[in-house]
């Protein structure tokens, strides 16, 4: 725009040059046409529309005329006045973005309600300072519009609103979950397993099998668990079992000598031992329903082969497509082969990756050949 503005003011200043070669006579005939032409022009137009090279021009040469001529023009002092308010204000005029703080990215206001629903008890100030460690200074008055906008109330009623997932969640590591399974032979004599299941990492013990379970044949199981756990056996705060009458008070006391506390689900609810029950159905589609059982021993050895499977080869949709056993740490590479081992006769397959097999002379040592 400035560009154009000089361009057009210098085109006017150039015709006013142009003028000084005219003779005298020449020129006042002109300038009587001229204002004959503004007089007609006056009488049909009220307020003509000028653009800013015409003000500047006419800006500039109103200071040439004499005071008497001055009050017969377009322009009066009063308009040249509001046009010179006009560049100032066009001067110092504000960027687009108009005054203010510049608004809040998408991406903040994103990680803002991630880190309110992730942390239920964290005020303003704190996500406050959370962001500032991350990185982004944002007020107090901004994350709390924010959480407003979003639907997201403060810190003490978020904490209130917890779900029974994510509270299960948070003490999954202190649980453990017991309950029978029942097997019918092939002589149709029905066997019961007795399993513990880990509920923070889905591993499953199964502790044994048997036709007539006791009171005391599933205590002294629970002791030989807690021995073959050892230290780990400290991490466990709570039993969840069903209201069956083999679970006896001396069950019970085993695990109070450990620090343990027992809590039986409410009467006709198996929900309430729900990881539990689902692996009872797991077991028994992937196992136990494809098998003729034929006995005790048969049986032991089945769920023994099967529980290893369970826990070191099989992919567990909860644990992020882990087994049980696999280490956290250990980001499993491709291999160049893929091989399979066969468990139960074939029933279940196990895929092993085998390791690239470098040259001699990258491993460091001779080849045989040598």
């Amino acid at each position: 725009m400035g560009l154009r503005l000089l361009y057009l003011i210098f085109c006017r200043l150039l015709g006013c040059l142009l003028l000084l070669g005219r003779s005298t006579a020449a020129n006042s005939a002109e300038i009587l046409v001229l204002r004959h032409e503004v007089a007609v022009l006056r009488r049909q137009i009220e307020r003509p529309k000028l653009s800013w090279a015409d003000r500047a021009v006419l800006s500039a040469l109103a200071r040439q005329l004499p005071p008497a001529l001055r009050r017969h023009r377009l322009v009066t002092p009063g308009t040249l006045l509001t046009w010179h308010r006009r560049l100032v204000r066009w001067k110092w005029r504000q960027t687009p973005t108009g005054p203010g703080r510049p608004p809040l990215s998408e991406e903040i206001a994103a990680l803002i309600q991630r880190l309110a629903r992730e942390h239920p008890t964290w005020g303003y100030v704190r996500i406050q300072g959370e962001l500032r460690r991350l990185g982004h200074r944002v007020a107090a008055a901004t994350v709390r519009r924010v959480l407003r906008r979003s639907g997201l109330p403060p810190a003490p009623q978020r904490a209130s609103q917890q779900t029974w997932r994510s509270f299960l969640r948070s003490q999954a590591h202190t649980l453990l979950a017991c309950d029978f399974m029942h097997v019918e032979t092939v002589l149709l004599k029905r066997l019961y397993v007795f399993f513990v299941m880990e509920i923070a990492t889905r591993r499953v013990h199964v502790l044994g099998v048997t036709a007539h379970p006791t009171g005391a044949w599933v205590a002294q199981l629970v002791r030989n668990l807690l021995m073959d756990l050892e230290e780990r056996a400290g991490c466990f705060r709570f039993l969840i079992r069903d209201r069956d009458s083999k679970f006896t008070g001396a069950f019970d006391a085993v695990f109070a000598g450990n620090g343990s506390a027992v809590i039986p689900t409410p009467p006709q609810s198996p929900r309430s031992n729900a990881f539990a029950e689902r692996w009872i159905r797991t077991a028994r589609a992937e196992c136990t329903d494809r098998l003729l059982i034929t006995g005790e021993r048969h049986l032991r050895t089945v769920l023994t082969a099967y529980a290893e499977h369970y826990n070191a080869g099989r992919a567990h949709r909860s644990l992020g497509l882990r087994a049980p056993d696999d280490d956290l740490n250990v980001i499993p590479l491709p291999a160049a082969a893929v091989r399979r081992r066969q468990v139960l006769g074939g029933l279940l397959n196990e895929y092993h990756t085998t390791p690239l097999r470098l040259p001699y002379h990258l491993q460091g040592r001779p080849s045989p050949a040598a």
